[in-house]
Parts: structure tokens; sequence; C-alpha cells
């Protein structure tokens, strides 16, 4: 009988780790190499989406990503794209933060060259790093790129105008 219960208690651990390992890849996210930006917008042609960059360590971006799961359960299609400018040694964590906010239909990505310059270039010459930097793409191509923290009532505002005209 005791080995029963043992038997049991394995598989049950077993189990365990399995929905773990599962629900983490869930939240990994893809690396962010030269080439990436341009993926992403390729791949979304025609649609309107929003990439947000952000970082662990950026308290404006942790307040967005609050905004963004609030926006996400209110508009499930809402296409987001998350870049992380943390490093792929940070995986964890960041899939740990990402897990807090109901936002499992976002794509994530984060930054997997040691020379984040070429990476930041890449995503727009004009842009020096700051943190939170989040682009609106609408379904023309169009781009409004904006540093800081987001107002809900304005990307609300984005999102509605955009659904209209899809």
């Amino acid at each position: 009988m005791k080995l029963k219960g043992t038997i049991f208690q394995c598989l049950l651990g077993v189990l365990l780790c399995l929905s773990c390992a599962i629900s983490s890849a869930a939240h990994m996210s893809k690396p962010f190499v030269h080439g990436s930006y341009q993926e992403i917008v390729a791949a979304r042609a025609g649609k309107p989406f929003i990439i947000s960059l952000w970082s662990l360590d950026c308290t404006y971006c942790l307040e967005d990503m609050v905004l963004f799961g609030k926006l996400a359960k209110k508009y499930p299609d809402l296409d987001l794209v998350l870049i992380s400018t943390d490093t792929p040694e940070q995986m964890n964590e960041i899939a740990r933060v990402l897990k807090k906010y109901p936002l499992k239909k976002a794509e994530s990505w984060v930054f997997a060259d040691k020379f984040v310059e070429r990476l930041r270039y890449e995503v727009d010459p004009e842009w020096y790093g700051e943190l939170p930097r989040t682009y609106f793409y609408d379904s023309q191509g169009h781009t409004i790129a904006l540093s800081g923290k987001l107002d809900y009532a304005q990307i609300e505002q984005w999102i509605r105008k955009n659904k209209k005209n899809e």
C-alpha cells in the first residue's frame, strides 16, 4: 500500500513539473535580433497593432502592462507585441512578470544582441533607449511613437478608431 502512495506522489510531482514547464513556455520570449523588427511589422501588414518596448526595472513600463492587461481583456483581438530590452539571461524573470498580467495573446520578445544600440536604431533611428516606448501602427502602416507612461483613454480611442478602419 505504501508503494502505491509513493508512485502516486511521484506521478503527481511529474505532472506538476510538466504543468509548470508548459505554463512557463507559454510566456517565453522570442530572441529579438537584427531583422526581428522588420519580421514583426511585415507579419502584420495591413492590420493595426501595438509594439511596446519595456524593461524589468522600468516602473512606468510595469504600469503600462496593467493598462495593456485591461485593454486586452476588453478587446480580446488586440494585437500587442511586447519587446523587453532586458537580456535573455533574465528570461525567467521576464516570464514571471508577464504571467502577472492577462496578456496571454501578446507576442513577447527579448533583446538578444549584445549591440543593443543597433537593435534600438533598427526599431527607430529617433529612439535613444528611453522607456517605455510604444508604437501604434494603423492598417495603412502609419506609425505613432510615444515615449513615457501611456494614457488608457487615448489608447482606447486609438483602438476604437482602428477597429472601424479595418
